[in-house]
């Protein structure tokens, strides 16, 4: 075997998917979006925390892969599902539904939009994957987790479409959930219903207002006034018109939050305080989170669908009729608005809002329990959001589309698509790498330019100790200026010795962190022919195996955590 020709090919392999990221990050983080440079680095942050903190924020990634391979299970491309656009292990948790119940279920649908279902279901089972190597299970235990959940979506869906169980009623609660699932329901039946209020708010002479923290931040004038003139939009949006209506949806307080999940870093967030009720201390009061939205990224990849467009221009609009679709019992206070040509939506932030930790799955049971449920919950989903809502855009009913597509093999549907999020999680890993690697390269870069900006302060201070120099050869009251000149130019020559020592500190940091990554990635570089030869082969429903993990997670959350402190060494501080 000639090495060096098989070492080029893999070098080439790793410089075009390379490109590929970077051209990606560039078209959807820089021009779409619109990310500032001190933004994109606090989203790059998060994401290179690890493999499943890098799939969460790349979404744009996924499907930019996903649409261009094919597979048998599609549905028709004129019978397409409202699909939930991000569906992975973390946007499903518990909350208090409509009524009052506390039920398990998805809770983010900002990427709403018409789709085949398979796309949720490729997302949902990477996302698991990628949860089973943080916990370090077997190739063998991943793709067995992975077709559970498969297996309780695709039963699911055939009890909807012989009208077993009805989507528009399904839901989760304690009584029908099982193992972790029931018992975080049970644990949150014992929170009250201030706990929020207590967490976020502060009772200061007798009125409710927000509390400061790292994360809530009081508002601009402008802001707070922008807001408060785009409010009636908003009650217009949920028929609030009564005077006790509108007395009720009384903005109190506004605060903007920070700390967003990784894919909605640089959208604006707000949290306003409404009266709610009567209680003279506030202690009824609710929470409403008003959160911008922009185009699903589901959208630029495909079909484009006129009447879809038609119904949901406003982006707001569209995620609240997408959770209105999918649940049984929507929060009734999802409703939309706009500020300066921006869209939003408002929902209640929940006080019974809360995730499974992966911690507390503390079996391979636990696990094959949890994504039992999530397939069933991503059944429902699909099986509700189509003829059975009232006002809804499609004219069929989807469960009927998506049994026919599925076909009557379980067994070879569920393999076939987990074999190929298997070799697609092996590729998030290696793109993983790639990214940590862009990164630091991006950073040093980015070092190199503020280097460069410094450079004119030292030429200031050379110029101040001339001055200083000729103050001094005229005497008198030039040399008492020239002490405070010379002090002066100290100070200048101290601040660029300390700045440039920054700066090789950081130069410094992403080297290490790229001799890192560099390691980590010995033995990869064929990865990508080996998975892209397993996707390209789950066509025929044969099982696929992945490669054994490129190393533990504790490794790949150091390396992260390297990458991502190197990210303070721009001018800005990002």
């Amino acid at each position: 075997m000639n090495e060096k020709l098989t070492e080029r090919v893999k070098l080439t392999q790793r410089k075009l998917r390379k490109g590929t990221l970077r051209a990606v990050f560039e078209e959807f983080d820089g021009k779409l979006m619109g990310l500032g440079e001190g933004k994109r680095a606090e989203k790059y942050r998060k994401m290179a925390a690890g493999p499943f903190s890098f799939y969460r924020g790349s979404a744009y990634l996924f499907y930019f892969d996903v649409t261009r391979e094919w597979f048998p299970y599609h549905t028709p491309a004129e019978r397409p599902t409202w699909i939930q656009g991000d569906l992975h292990f973390e946007n499903f948790g518990a909350f208090r539904s409509a009524r009052g119940a506390l039920v398990y279920d998805v809770n983010d649908f900002d990427e709403g939009y018409l789709g085949s279902y398979l796309y949720d279901l490729l997302r949902m089972s990477v996302s698991i994957a990628l949860v089973a190597r943080m916990k370090e299970l077997p190739v063998s235990s991943q793709q067995d987790v992975m077709e559970e959940y498969l297996h309780s979506y695709w039963r699911q869906m055939r009890r909807f479409a012989r009208g077993k169980d009805d989507p528009a009623s399904f839901q989760m609660d304690a009584e029908h959930a099982e193992g972790p699932v029931k018992k975080l329901l049970r644990k949150l039946q014992k929170r009250r219903d201030q706990h929020l209020l207590e967490k976020v708010t502060a009772l200061v002479q007798e009125h409710r207002q927000f509390a400061e923290t790292e994360e809530i931040t009081t508002p601009s004038q402008a802001e707070q006034e922008a807001l408060a003139e785009a409010w009636p939009q908003y009650l217009a949006s949920v028929q609030a018109d009564d005077a006790e209506e509108l007395r009720h949806f009384g903005m109190k307080d506004i605060a903007v939050k920070h700390g967003s999940g990784t894919a909605s870093i640089g959208l604006d967030r707000y949290y306003v305080l409404i009266e709610a009720g009567a209680d003279d201390l506030g202690a009824d009061d609710v929470v409403l989170e008003v959160k911008e939205v922009r185009v699903p990224v589901p959208a630029y990849f495909m079909k484009y669908d006129e009447s879809f467009w038609q119904a949901f221009g406003h982006q707001g609009k569209r995620v609240v009729m997408t959770q209105q679709a999918m649940h049984h019992e929507a929060d009734p206070y999802l409703g939309y608005l706009s500020i300066d040509g921006r869209d939003y939506y408002v929902r209640e932030r929940s006080p019974y809002k809360k995730r499974l930790k992966l911690e507390s799955l503390e079996s391979t049971g636990d696990l094959h329990s949890v994504v039992s449920s999530m397939g069933k919950l991503t059944a429902k989903l699909h099986a509700r959001a189509d003829a059975d809502v009232e006002k809804g855009i499609l004219g069929y009913h989807s469960e009927h589309e998506i049994v026919q597509a599925m076909g009557d093999d379980a067994e070879t549907f569920s393999r076939s698509i987990a074999g190929w999020a298997l070799a697609y999680a092996e590729q998030v890993e290696q793109d993983y790498e790639l990214f940590t690697e862009w990164l630091t390269g991006r950073l040093r870069s980015r070092g190199k330019t503020s280097a460069r900006k410094a450079e004119p302060a030292r030429m200031g201070s050379a110029k101040a100790r001339r001055t200083s120099a000729a103050a001094e050869a005229r005497g008198g009251t030039g040399r008492e200026a020239s002490a405070e000149v010379r002090a002066s130019a100290k100070a200048g020559r101290q601040g660029t010795v300390e700045g440039g020592a920054s700066a090789k500190a950081g130069r410094q940091g992403t080297a290490d962190g790229g001799a890192r990554a560099s390691a980590g990635r010995q033995g990869t570089a064929d990865g990508g022919a080996s998975a892209s030869a397993g996707r390209q082969g789950t066509a025929d429903g044969s099982a696929r195996t992945a490669p054994a993990r490129l190393g533990t997670a504790e490794a790949e959350a150091s390396a992260g955590a390297e990458a991502g402190a190197g990210a303070g060494i721009g001018p800005d501080g990002s």
